[in-house]
């Protein structure tokens, strides 16, 4: 098999999300216009496609985090995500008159990334495991970051007149660049340990068998925020085999199998950066191309309707997360907490402190303002979340408990999102 049938059979996902947003340009108007149903049917299979293509973004952004390391491979995995998000929101901003959509859409990814997913996945693997190990410098650190990030951005812009937006909207660019600037040197620099854990290797017996009460899926491997997908999806079975392979051996570290099995990992997958890069751009166009089309039939089949108004926010929000929720859940049921919490954390984090700045430019350059300041209840539901998360990720370990505060508080995200609120 030649080496472009490879590629065009590895990504059958993305041609099919070509192909969909082709079918699109010609169907379009008469789903249009075949009613409501027809075309809330037409936005749903849109969003499953547009997902799909995004998952095959996220793989080949892990590719190139691989290949050209930190910090290089941090950036790539945060813009790639962040691109995609902003490239909807912008998207849709074009074909929608809500003032609020960016606002809704960065206050919907905070919920569904911290209290569900996080809270989904900390409750699930307590159940299975009891406590759950990570370090607890990530948690806080993330949490300050957060807590900063959203009060600067979306809390004080409702006491800014609305004469002096531009002054404030330039402020707000300048200190999330520096506040993200600071953060990825500390991911990369010398307080990258912060967001990494090593987990302990399984005790042996004489006969080589694991005792009763020792971590089954332990590994001495620490797990950086910089590749999180990577680390969860190319590693829990091949380090629990270096780590096997090397347990009679003297002299191997936990952190030299960790290393080998990272470049091991890195270099399994022989796609060229080339290649990479271009499936990344060409995804980012057809997912631009998709988003069009699922506004305008998401407006269509919404129009006079009692939709909640915060109901294409909450989709942009699923369409992004999409590709961490499944690796998240993977990550706490194998007992890797730490992965969970870059995950989750970190995609909060990203959310805010990229999109607010690119909006906020993209607003200042058409002269057109949107509103970013949250409403009562969406600050409440921020601080409470916030708070919670302070408590629950201060002890270096998580429970179920602590996993079902912050699932009940995602449920009542959604409860108070279907009221209007």
């Amino acid at each position: 098999m030649t080496d472009l049938a490879l590629l065009l059979k590895e990504e059958k996902s993305l041609i099919l999300a070509a192909l969909v947003a082709i079918a699109c340009i010609f169907v379009e108007h008469s789903l249009l216009g075949a009613g409501h149903i027809v075309s809330l049917f037409a936005a749903a299979v849109l969003i499953a496609v547009i997902v799909l293509a995004s998952t095959r973004v996220a793989h080949h952004a892990e590719i190139l985090a691989h290949k050209v390391g930190d910090p290089y491979g941090t950036m790539i995995l945060t813009l790639s995500a962040v691109a995609v998000e902003v490239m909807i929101l912008a998207i849709m901003l074009g074909s929608s008159s809500s003032p609020t959509l960016v606002r809704d859409t960065i206050y919907s990814a905070v919920m569904l990334d911290i209290n569900g997913i996080l809270g989904l996945a900390a409750l699930l693997g307590g159940l299975r495991h009891g406590e759950q190990p990570y370090n607890d410098n990530s948690g806080k650190t993330y949490g300050v970051m957060i807590l900063t990030a959203m009060g600067i951005s979306m809390i004080v812009p409702e006491f800014v007149p609305d004469d002096r937006w531009h002054y404030y909207s330039g402020f707000t660019i300048v200190a999330m660049v520096a506040l993200y600037a600071l953060f990825l040197k500390m991911q990369v620099g010398p307080h990258s340990y912060f967001f990494s854990y090593s987990y302990t290797k399984p005790r042996q017996t004489s006969r080589g068998a694991q005792p009763v009460g020792a971590v089954t899926n332990a590994a001495a491997v620490p797990l950086s925020v910089s590749s999180p997908l990577a680390a969860i999806n190319a590693a829990p079975h091949s380090v629990d085999t270096a780590v096997r392979a090397s347990g009679d051996q003297p002299g191997v570290t936990g952190g030299e199998v960790a290393h080998t099995v990272q470049d091991s990992a890195a270099d399994s997958d022989d796609t060229s950066a080339a290649v990479s890069i271009g499936v990344i751009l060409v995804g980012v166009v057809v997912i631009g191309f998709l988003a069009e089309f699922m506004a305008a039939f998401l407006d269509s089949g919404l129009e006079g309707t009692a939709a909640p108004p915060a109901l294409m926010a909450v989709v942009v929000a699923l369409i992004s997360a999409a590709p961490e929720i499944l690796t998240a859940l993977r990550a706490a049921l194998r007992n890797r907490m730490q992965n969970v919490i870059n995950i989750a954390m970190g995609a909060s984090l990203s959310t805010v402190i990229l999109t607010v700045p690119v909006m906020e430019a993209i607003a200042l350059y058409t002269g057109q303002p949107f509103i970013m300041a949250m409403t009562p209840v969406q600050t409440v539901m921020v601080v409470i979340t916030l708070v919670v998360a302070a408590i629950n990720l201060n002890d270096g370990e998580t429970n179920a408990i602590e996993g079902m505060t912050h699932f009940v508080l995602f449920a009542t995200f959604i409860m108070l999102t279907v009221l209007g609120l």
